[in-house]
């Protein structure tokens, strides 16, 4: 059983009796510093709505749950007393919530502004939506490109190639990464992924949660991928901008992430045939699977950059190691740093 430490509703302004507006949903593993710099930004920031935060710790060692109990008394607090992973934890704050939307925020973002009345406001105009994610910025303030479309097996195996750093012209790469992608609009898309994902209580409670075979990684595809075969509509909106320092926790054990990445592939085939059903083609994708998963094993042993994502748009090697140098691990003494001061410093 999770351990459970609530705290009052915030009010942006007066709570109803009825549903809130959203739900914040941020689940944390080992990332107090991120986590902190996170949430003071949500509260800061966020006016105009009714909500409430959800934090759940992955029973993190270091002692994240103390600093949120200990700063943020307004929040709600789960303790897990073991590893639930990405998946479990998310759908544990949507069946808490008492909103109208759930926010899924990872634990390294920032908001800069008033982002999630802005999101709200646009579920509210466009009903049709079943989910939708804001536009990305990297910590240097760059674009990250957040939107993928659904791919083939051979276009997912270039890309473990980095075939788009070879030919960075390839047209096959550059509509996997949709690099002519207009984020200047909103438009429907086929995936986006779960950095700051908006999704409407009827979805989930109509369509489902997230799949829990995917415990950590890949959470984002099949769902999307779900609710397009169900006839749900995605969305992009540039009508909100978060900060995304990008993947502090799945980079402090990257080997068990590659692992973890290549079961949940493999399940995910096997369970959806999104490379395809025939008996034959999910041999195959095990076989280029399980060699996509030693050649980027080999990398990140032979290269110098340890980074698990450094896809197209993905922040910079550079910006990367200076997150994590500033507000990474805990195991040595970290001092306690203000929101806006991690952004000042990362846009200078």
């Amino acid at each position: 059983m999770n351990e459970f430490e609530y705290g009052p509703i915030h009010e942006a302004e007066s709570v109803s009796q009825a549903l809130l507006d959203l739900t914040i949903i941020v689940a944390n593993y080992n990332t107090r510093e991120l986590l902190r710099s996170c949430i003071e930004s949500v509260f800061r920031y966020t006016e105009g709505i009714n909500f409430e935060v959800i934090c759940i710790d992955d029973d993190s060692p270091d002692g994240s749950a103390d600093m949120v109990a200990a700063f943020f008394p307004q929040v709600i607090l789960v303790r897990n007393p073991r590893r639930l992973l990405y998946a479990r934890n998310h759908n544990l704050g949507m069946s808490m919530s008492r909103a109208r939307y759930a926010c899924h925020l990872d634990s390294d973002t920032l908001l800069t502004n008033n982002a999630f009345a802005a999101m709200v406001s646009f579920m509210d105009d466009h009903p049709e939506v079943a989910a939708c994610g804001p536009k990305l910025l990297n910590g240097d303030g760059s674009l990250q490109h957040c939107i993928r479309g659904f791919s083939g097996a051979g276009t997912f195996m270039l890309q473990a190639l980095y075939w788009h750093k070879l030919f960075p012209q390839s047209r096959v790469m550059n509509r996997y990464y949709n690099t002519d992608f207009d984020y200047s609009r909103a438009q429907p898309v086929e995936s986006i992924g779960t950095t700051a994902y908006f999704v409407r209580r009827t979805t989930w409670e109509q369509a489902g949660m997230f799949d829990e075979r995917f415990r950590q990684s890949v959470v984002d595809l099949p769902y999307n991928f779900m609710l397009s075969w169900k006839g749900y509509k995605v969305y992009y909106t540039p009508c909100a901008e978060v900060v995304h320092f990008g993947s502090q926790s799945v980079n402090q054990d990257p080997r068990t992430f590659l692992s973890d990445q290549r079961d949940t592939w493999i399940e995910f085939n096997d369970s959806y045939g999104y490379f395809g059903k025939s008996s034959f083609t999910k041999v195959w994708v095990r076989i280029a699977l399980w060699l996509r998963f030693y050649l980027k094993s080999a990398e990140y042993h032979l290269g110098s950059d340890k980074r698990v994502i450094k896809s197209r748009g993905a922040p910079s090697r550079e910006g990367a190691r200076q997150t994590s140098a500033r507000l990474g691990s805990s195991k040595s003494r970290i001092p306690k740093v203000d929101a806006m001061t991690v952004w000042e410093e990362h846009t200078e």
